[in-house]
């Protein structure tokens, strides 16, 4: 896996801020995605894309608070 890291302008942090930031990403092309974002206001989200298809995505605000984690996957009730 071979990681590649992005600037980006404008895209709505956790907190609901229009902020710019770093992008980083990977992919196996056999299913594993990652994209984690750190942007200029100091909050993160993590998004990862599993080869069984599901989804998890967790995001901290600049201010420490942790939001609920976000998945998804055919395997979950």
């Amino acid at each position: 896996m071979v990681g590649n890291t992005i600037d980006f302008t404008e895209e709505r942090a956790p907190c609901g801020r229009i902020v710019g930031g770093l992008r980083y990403q990977e992919d196996d092309d056999a299913g594993l995605f990652i994209d984690e974002a750190t942007y200029a206001c100091g909050c993160r989200r993590i998004r990862h894309e599993f080869h069984d298809g599901s989804v998890r995505v967790s995001a901290v605000r600049h201010d420490g608070t942790v939001l609920p984690d976000e998945h998804s996957g055919e395997h979950e009730v």
